[in-house]
């Protein structure tokens, strides 16, 4: 005598609730993607129709306080500034076991030519590339 099974099991499940986490992953990341900036400092970039492919790891940034008359250098972003002595060794230690070292620099429009092509000049002495950051036109 055979016994029959009076429930049956269905094989399909609902697509629902995969789609709701889905849509909930790709609105958090489009909300946390606008908030990340790469650039912290507040810096008025000149401008240029010119762009580069290439991605750099690395940024040195120019700020230029004209009432008080000096400069300040920050590595990455960062807040706190570096002394330009200290310049060249941060980027050697950042820079070390990049294949083809390169690095950004972000100036304000107001900094002196001088002293970009003092951190122009670190670069061409260890063998760096270097891009110069503008805002587009």
């Amino acid at each position: 005598m055979a016994i029959k099974r009076r429930t049956k099991i269905d094989p399909s499940f609902s697509m629902s609730s995969m789609t709701d986490i889905v849509f909930l992953l790709l609105i958090f990341f489009l909300v946390t993607s606008t908030l990340i900036n790469p650039n912290a400092l507040k810096l008025l970039l000149p401008k240029s129709t010119g762009q580069v492919a290439a991605k750099a790891t690395v940024s040195v940034s120019i700020k230029h306080y004209m009432d008080e008359g000096r400069v300040t250098y920050h590595i990455n972003g960062d807040l706190h500034p570096v002394r330009f002595n200290e310049i060249e060794g941060e980027l050697e230690m950042l820079l070390s076991d990049e294949e083809d070292p390169t690095f950004v620099i972000y100036a304000d429009e107001t900094v002196p030519v001088g002293e970009v092509v003092k951190v122009m000049n670190i670069a061409k002495r260890n063998h760096y590339k270097v891009i110069m950051a503008t805002s587009p036109e």
